[in-house]
């Protein structure tokens, strides 16, 4: 800065322990600035896929085509609708979601309607609370999974430990669906025996009944 007279310098050293992180401006109240990597992640089936991860502050309206082809390529179509907040809702990223058949949510471009249809206003918020959940999931990867807690000073190390906190919460829905699957399982099961049970009890007491009557047809 000194020999070149000036008063910037990229990517210059914020911490000495970790000199790869660089600060993120992000408005917020009390936190105006933060340190630490920037996820764009998915979410699809109660699974949450990390997309990017940077250290360098970049705009992630740029990922929801990169997604959406990402998606098509692991099922085999586009997604019918992608649930994003206001910084995906770009002209470009509406008009190449309608080009594609795609519903992205969110208030169109353009002045609002005086009249908004009933059917439309109950999807308008059915998609604001799936939206919620990618917040949810990052609230519980930062509260169980230790996502707010990484102390790892290198910057693989660091990349490492984020994606083992979302392996680990995947993990942990995959096991919630098999438990789940499993009680359903046992329940069946159980339902089956009582029956099975049921009517084995009831032939043995008709028999009985039949054994009874002809003892007693005998002895008349």
């Amino acid at each position: 800065m000194y020999e070149n007279k000036q008063q910037r310098v990229d990517d210059r050293i914020v911490s000495l322990t970790q000199p790869h992180i660089r600060p993120i401006v992000r408005g917020k109240a009390g936190t105006p600035v933060e340190f630490g990597a920037k996820l764009s992640v998915s979410y699809h089936n109660r699974y949450v896929f990390i997309d990017r991860l940077s250290w360098d502050n970049f705009n992630e309206s740029g990922d929801l085509k990169s997604q959406a082809e990402e998606f098509k390529v692991a099922t085999g179509n586009y997604p019918e609708s992608i649930h994003v907040d206001q910084i995906y809702r770009t002209k470009e990223n509406r008009d190449w979601c309608k080009e594609r058949g795609i519903r992205i949510t969110g208030v169109p471009l353009g002045r609002p309607p005086k009249n908004i249809d009933r059917l439309a206003k109950k999807q308008a918020q059915e998609d604001e609370k799936f939206r919620s959940r990618i917040e949810g999931k990052f609230g519980e990867a930062k509260r169980r999974f230790s996502l707010g807690r990484v102390m790892t000073k290198l910057s693989e190390t660091s990349q490492t430990a984020i994606a083992i906190a979302f392996l680990v919460m995947n993990l942990s829905t995959l096991m919630r669906q098999f438990f789940a699957f499993f009680c359903v399982s046992l329940r069946i099961i159980a339902f089956f025996v009582i029956f099975k049970f049921g009517r084995l009890i009831k032939i043995i007491i008709d028999s009985n009944r039949i054994l009874n009557t002809d003892r007693f047809n005998s002895t008349a």
